[in-house]
């Protein structure tokens, strides 16, 4: 029998090894992605106070099309730069989740950039 490894468990053992290297402060906060097999997740971050600060997903109403592809991270992308503009935030610090940056996590940080989020 072949054991196969556990793909998420080495996800969240990248994750952790990065967020010891980067945080999010009130200045510069950390836009933090979450990839699942049907959606995608963007939350900016104050780490300092704990604080979600804008959140924009393929969840949402008014949503439109699959959440499981590209073209949704770009549009979930352009919309939390669109809040976060709203509230004042122009710069953040990338936090790729432990995800290899390819794929969707590359379209929703295009979309971020595109967006006017400087990282």
């Amino acid at each position: 029998m072949i054991n196969r490894p556990d793909t998420n468990a080495q996800r969240l053992k990248r994750h952790k090894r990065v967020r010891g290297k980067i945080s999010g402060t009130p200045e510069r906060p950390r836009l933090n992605v979450f990839r699942s097999n049907t959606n995608i997740y963007a939350q900016i971050i104050d780490d300092v106070t704990g604080k979600t600060l804008v959140a924009a997903s393929s969840l949402e109403k008014g949503f439109e099309g699959k959440g499981s592809d590209c073209e949704a991270a770009k549009k979930v992308g352009q919309a939390v730069a669109e809040r976060a503009k709203a509230a004042g935030i122009e710069t953040v610090v990338f936090d790729r989740g432990g995800y290899v940056y390819h794929g969707r996590v590359q379209a929703l940080a295009e979309g971020a950039r595109e967006g006017g989020l400087q990282f």
